[in-house]
């Protein structure tokens, strides 16, 4: 998962990242809250570990300005020194998922954010397939199947997919897809991204008769949409 850290203090900001590293996770850190809220504007991630001050931006106004465009589904931990009752409480009313007290106890640390992950993306990774509308996937040969039908893909091709699948309805941007499908993070614009996600949609059928739209999303990324789930959605809402 890919995981953006704010810490003041240099000597805790590279001990959250070295456990976060150590549980397989890749990091962006930043000493700097609006610096953060700016990175934040433009690339995407899966978990927010705060500290309670922050230069410019503390982590509780980095919190509510995640919050107050949309952010409800990412989870956000703080990890301060900041420990009063009050401190935790605001984080906590706020909006935060949870709060943790420097210096890290790193087993503890690494146990919490493994279960805020698992609660707001549940992992498909382990299962030997799951399905979705149409598609079949067999993770452990990472084959996809399309209405019974196989689908040769490359490794790269079937981490993408698999990315995609397991985060149905969620905006993904370009350097999010490219740390969590090549592992590592990008710098500058490259049409690698844009090139395999055409290619892919091709490959898959990704496209309403199977259920699905691919959609580019501007100066961002990606989301699929998953048009049936949605058109229930839109469906329950009238009727309500």
């Amino acid at each position: 998962m890919r995981i953006a850290i704010l810490q003041r203090d240099p000597v805790m900001r590279q001990s959250i990242e070295t456990v976060l590293l150590s549980a397989g996770h890749t990091c962006m850190a930043y000493d700097d809250g609006l610096a953060m809220s700016k990175a934040l504007a433009r690339s995407t991630v899966d978990l927010l570990v705060l500290d309670w001050h922050g230069t410019r931006l503390s982590g509780a106004e980095v919190l509510r300005s995640v919050r107050a465009v949309g952010g409800d589904r990412l989870p956000v931990i703080f990890a301060s020194r900041e420990t009063s009752e009050e401190s935790m409480v605001r984080a906590l009313s706020g909006g935060a998922d949870d709060y943790v007290a420097l210096p890290l106890r790193p087993a503890e640390f690494r146990e919490r954010v493994g279960a805020l992950l698992r609660r707001a993306y549940p992992d498909r990774s382990s299962l030997a397939s799951f399905d979705v509308g149409p598609y079949h996937f067999d993770t452990h040969r990472q084959v996809v199947m399309v209405r019974g039908q196989p689908v040769q893909l490359s490794g790269t091709q079937y981490r993408l997919a698999s990315l995609f699948f397991s985060n149905i309805g969620r905006v993904m941007s370009r350097d999010h897809i490219f740390a969590m499908v090549w592992g590592r993070e990008f710098r500058e614009f490259t049409r690698t991204i844009d090139s395999h996600v055409s290619r892919l949609r091709l490959l898959l059928e990704i496209e309403p008769q199977n259920e699905f739209r691919l959609q580019p999303v501007y100066k961002s990324g990606y989301r699929l949409l998953h048009l049936r789930q949605d058109e229930s959605a839109d469906e329950q809402k009238r009727v309500a």
